[in-house]
């Protein structure tokens, strides 16, 4: 099977079906990903470990920080105690939130990730913006945020210290 046809089947099967977890299997957030196919995820409860990405999804599913994730305990794992069976998206996460299988100690971070995608996408406005203002140096709004760094305000005073320094 060529890498683009195997690329088409996980993503179809990522993006299309719906999972419900068995009495195994757990959903945890991804925390970081400190390198080589592992994620430091947390559970429900609290619980943090590092889970394994199978084959089958690397270099064909991306994962980054504050995903949802259905995982598979491994008995005889020491620092890696699960394995990656299922990444789900939003409309997996609203299905389940729906059915009552989603736990509460995720449903506030679910909803501020929701939040924080809303506010990351630009609204177009109706009215036309006036042509003697130039707002494109100065609104950084519509940029892309990357959810993978952690974000740092910096306050105005700061930046004009810089600017007359």
């Amino acid at each position: 099977m060529s890498q683009a046809t195997k690329r088409k089947h996980v993503v179809k099967e990522v993006l299309g079906e719906h999972m419900v977890p068995s009495d195994q299997q757990q959903i945890v957030r991804v925390l970081r990903t400190p390198g080589n196919n592992l994620h430091e995820v947390e559970t429900a409860q609290g619980q943090r470990f590092l889970v394994s990405m199978p084959s089958k999804y690397r270099k064909n599913i991306w994962i980054k920080r504050g995903d949802f994730l259905i995982v598979d305990p491994i008995a005889e794992g020491e620092k890696v105690k699960a394995e990656i069976s299922f990444v789900l998206c939003k409309d997996h996460v609203r299905s389940l939130q729906k059915e009552g299988l989603w736990p509460e100690a995720f449903s506030e971070a679910a909803e501020k990730q929701n939040n924080r995608n809303r506010q990351t996408q630009p609204e177009l406005s109706a009215e036309p913006q006036s042509s003697g203002e130039d707002s494109s140096s100065e609104d950084d709004s519509d940029l892309f945020v990357n959810t993978n760094r952690r974000q740092y305000d910096e306050s105005e005073e700061e930046s004009e210290e810089e600017e007359t320094a």
